[in-house]
């Protein structure tokens, strides 16, 4: 057996694991597009979107969840020859297509006929598979999927190698069980029960996003949010949420409408804030969490019982089309009605989120809170590093100075962090022989390196960098 990284190694975009089998062939754990400074010159990723390895021993692909960067070079995998299944969780399954039909239009063709088409060969072989059912790739190999609790949907994957006592049960403690954890969630995830660890893992491939800190817990983070948005309030400006459209979104609507439970009918400001959420992309997603309510946690399942409606709540504006964005950003731009607006990109590197920017970032009435990871090379990480100082952000090619307020809420990560990582591990209950780090920073990975080797306290099990 041997793993072979074709991505999420230097860096936290990209994530493409291959699993040798001993038959001569291979699985592959996600096939996910390179983002930021990781993705090349330019930003754009065409040196990274071709398929430098080879696709002919791959018996199946694995999807742990659909955010872009796990899940963004199935187009080119196809185009490259790959003929086999893709295996993922129903809700996955569900919303693979309006993932990849966005990064599609975006990134390699309008033609809406070829879009169809690719779309239509991703549905043909997908096979959704049910949590905590094992799937017999052969009859030496199977895969179960587990709640990774990162966006709905979201699995780790277990890789059982060796005969089975039957078709479809479980391998027997002689074979090898490797575990690919794909992006695990915190335990306070919103809508989303918290991943639990696997019951055994011979070899441990593991996330390393946040290895080296802590998040705000939730209370700490709900209340981060109440002052920004007061903020806002007082001042007649709009707080800027740059956000991915999968799972960020609905987790910021879904404590959003918490707040307003709290507060619209005391406070006479709070009932007047507008909450605009101006992107297709996460309203589709959105209204897909709504369809998938089912694999909702016991709390966002006990607010539905009470009649409230966490993602359709009556003060949130949903934005369609591109007119209606352009007379939004002006409205906001120069009234002093006080709104919510969360937008993509998540990393201010494209998307409608990139309008508000160039029109708000000069005036200190606005805020910019970011709720999630910002990669090297990207306009976020520039506005977060730069913007405290009063600097300056290049947006479409215009250079923008920076007066707005500008904040980060690090508990809104969708990312377990350190803490969350080595409850994972030491949750299993024989430690693994190999963890091996990936998806994460150098300094993340070496914090997590160490913090591993303290924390399991043997010489038995190696936690490497690869």
């Amino acid at each position: 057996m041997q793993i072979y990284h074709h991505g999420a190694v230097d860096g936290v975009t990209g994530s493409c694991h291959e699993l040798t089998l001993d038959d001569g062939g291979s699985l592959l754990i996600d096939c996910g597009l390179f983002q930021g400074a990781e993705a090349g010159s330019g930003g754009s990723g065409a040196e990274h979107l071709e398929i430098n390895f080879d696709i002919a021993p791959i018996r199946a692909l694995i999807l742990t969840h659909i955010h872009i960067d796990h899940c963004g070079r199935l187009p080119y995998l196809l185009a490259a020859g790959y003929r086999g299944p893709i295996l993922c969780s129903p809700a996955s399954a569900e919303l693979l297509p309006l993932v990849l039909e966005d990064a599609l239009e975006i990134g390699v063709t309008r033609n809406r006929a070829l879009i169809r088409q690719v779309l239509e060969v991703v549905r043909e072989r997908t096979i959704a598979l049910p949590f905590g059912d094992w799937y017999p790739i052969n009859d030496q190999v199977r895969i179960r999927l587990q709640r990774a609790g990162h966006i709905l949907g979201s699995a780790y994957v277990e890789c059982d190698l060796g005969p089975a006592d039957a078709p479809n049960a479980p391998h027997t403690s002689s074979t090898e069980r490797v575990v690919f954890s794909g992006d695990l969630g915190a335990p306070n995830t919103p809508l989303l029960p918290g991943p639990t660890a696997p019951e055994r893992a011979d070899v441990l491939v593991l996330e390393s996003t946040y290895g080296d800190r802590q998040h705000q817990d939730r209370s700490s983070r709900i209340e981060h949010l109440r002052s920004a948005i007061e903020h806002a309030l007082a001042d007649g400006g709009t707080v800027l949420i740059p956000a991915f459209s999968i799972g960020r979104t609905q987790e910021l609507l879904y404590e959003l409408d918490e707040l307003f439970h709290a507060h619209a009918t005391t406070s006479a400001t709070w009932s007047t804030l507008q909450i605009v959420l101006d992107s297709p992309l996460a309203a589709d997603f959105t209204r897909g969490y709504r369809r998938l309510r089912d694999a909702w946690d016991a709390e966002a399942q006990a607010r539905l019982q009470q009649g409230r409606h966490p993602l359709a709540f009556e003060q949130l504006v949903t934005v369609d089309d591109h007119d209606a964005h352009q007379r939004m950003v002006n409205y906001l731009a120069h009234s002093r009605q006080p709104a919510v607006v969360i937008a993509a990109s998540g990393m201010c590197a494209g998307g409608r989120m990139v309008n508000y920017l160039k029109a708000m970032l000069g005036d200190p009435r606005h805020d910019v809170l970011f709720v999630g990871y910002q990669a090297a090379g990207t306009p976020g990480r520039d506005i977060q590093r730069y913007g405290p100082r009063g600097g300056y952000v290049w947006l479409d090619s215009e250079r923008i100075d920076i007066r707005a307020q500008i904040a980060t809420i690090g508990g809104y990560s969708a990312h377990a962090d350190q803490r969350n990582l080595i409850d994972f591990v030491t949750g299993i209950p024989q430690a693994p022989r190999e963890i091996r780090l990936v998806h994460g920073d150098t300094e993340a990975k070496l914090a997590l390196q160490q913090a591993l080797q303290r924390a399991l306290n043997t010489e038995a099990t190696h936690v490497t960098i690869p």
